[in-house]
């Protein structure tokens, strides 16, 4: 049987992705100046990457699949034994992003949580694709992200001192002093969250009226939340409405991660991405819960009701050399990132089925007498125990995305 394949994903063309990471990497014109948002890789029901099962001849063309369609002709001999029992399926999504405007302020589920959700949706016959729909499937999303570059990102309620300096430096919030002193981070969170919007408006437009003049001029710094707030406050603010995201911007841990390094987000993290590409891997899942900075459906109680109130010390995981294993405590997935050089050559045994995604240069995989390359911006689906020889003649960036739970 073969067990390695190139595979074809999907382009998303949200609002907020650029218009040339994606297009140049995936070698795709985009003369229209669409935005590329995200590529997704995997076997979600929704938007399932396609399997080149054969190759051209001249008299026929490329045949594909969807992907979670093959999987489930021969699931146990596809996914590995402990994939298939647990999962049933392919049990996580590999992405691409290109983020040229902050995303929204958003949790994603538990996974009890996702499957209620779920359930209610359906059994108020709201279709999967409604834009008011919270719960597109019935699994969590916990998610790791690694940087291609410089990336800017929310990440979780700053630690208790810190969010005290935030407010006591930033004027339009010290009157939110007393309340996080008394009433904790949910007190806060709730209390900004839920307030009229006239209120909202009222607390926001000084904020305004201080920090764009200056992000205008040129004199924020992207590590100050008011650059944020301002950027914030002309893409998503009009006609004297402040959208609430903005507290946000001020209360969550504000990070710049470097190329190769990583970090993990489990669910009920309150999290926002603001500039940037990373490659993200999560459980294979579309569920979003949004509470501003956006222009999709926003639902504030869904999301106050699955967030953790706890401050967090981020865990950014560094790059280790040529080979980097981006380890998550969840049972979905795993990533690794080789950089290799000129002659690299590594025999690996894959454990699951995996995506290989090349990103620089050219790597090429043999498996049980087959052999493919991958260029810039093309991936493999490998099943699972199967014996890989991984190598590069010139060198090259490539991602291999594996189950957790074997």
């Amino acid at each position: 049987m073969q067990r390695i394949f190139k595979l074809e994903g999907k382009v998303q063309q949200y609002a907020w992705g650029g218009y040339d990471y994606l297009p140049q990497l995936l070698n795709q014109e985009n003369n229209e100046a669409k935005p590329f948002a995200e590529y997704w890789l995997g076997a979600h029901p929704n938007h399932p990457s396609k399997v080149l099962v054969s190759t051209p001849t001249e008299a026929v063309g490329v045949t594909t699949e969807n992907l979670d369609a093959f999987i489930q002709q021969d699931a146990t001999n596809v996914l590995g034994v402990p994939v298939e029992e647990r999962f049933h399926a392919l049990p996580y999504l590999l992405k691409v992003l290109d983020v040229r405007q902050m995303l929204s302020i958003q949790v994603h589920p538990s996974k009890v949580e996702a499957e209620k959700g779920f359930l209610l949706e359906n059994e108020a016959d709201i279709p999967v694709t409604a834009s008011n729909r919270n719960y597109k499937d019935d699994n969590h999303k916990p998610e790791l992200m690694v940087a291609l570059g410089s990336f800017w990102l929310l990440h979780g309620f700053k630690p208790e001192a810190e969010l005290k300096q935030v407010i006591d430096r930033t004027p339009e919030l010290q009157s939110l002093a007393p309340v996080f002193e008394k009433e904790g981070y949910k007190g806060l969170y709730e209390k900004v969250m839920t307030l009229p919007q006239v209120e909202v408006n009222a607390r926001l437009e000084p904020l305004a009226k201080r920090v764009v003049p200056l992000y205008e001029a040129g004199k924020l710094a992207k590590s100050s939340e008011d650059f944020w707030a301002a950027r914030a406050i002309q893409s998503f603010c009009k006609d004297g409405q402040y959208d609430r995201g903005i507290f946000s911007v001020y209360f969550f841990n504000l990070l710049n991660l470097q190329k190769g390094e990583g970090i993990f987000q489990p669910a009920g993290m309150p999290h926002a991405y603001l500039e940037g590409q990373n490659v993200e891997i999560m459980a294979n899942s579309d569920n979003v819960l949004r509470a501003g900075l956006t222009d999709k459906y926003i639902d504030v109680p869904e999301l106050l009701k699955h967030t953790e109130f706890v401050g967090t010390v981020p865990q950014i995981i560094k790059a280790s050399g040529s080979e980097t294993f981006y380890e998550a405590p969840v049972p979905e997935f795993g990533i690794y990132q080789y950089e290799v050089e000129a002659g690299y050559l590594k025999t690996l045994l894959t454990d699951s089925a995996e995506i290989f995604l090349c990103l620089e240069g050219e790597v090429s995989l043999t498996a049980a007498g087959a052999s493919l390359s991958i260029r810039k911006g093309e991936a493999a689906f490998v099943c699972a125990q199967t014996e890989v020889e991984l190598q590069s003649g010139a060198g090259g960036k490539v991602y291999r995305a594996t189950a957790g739970c074997v």
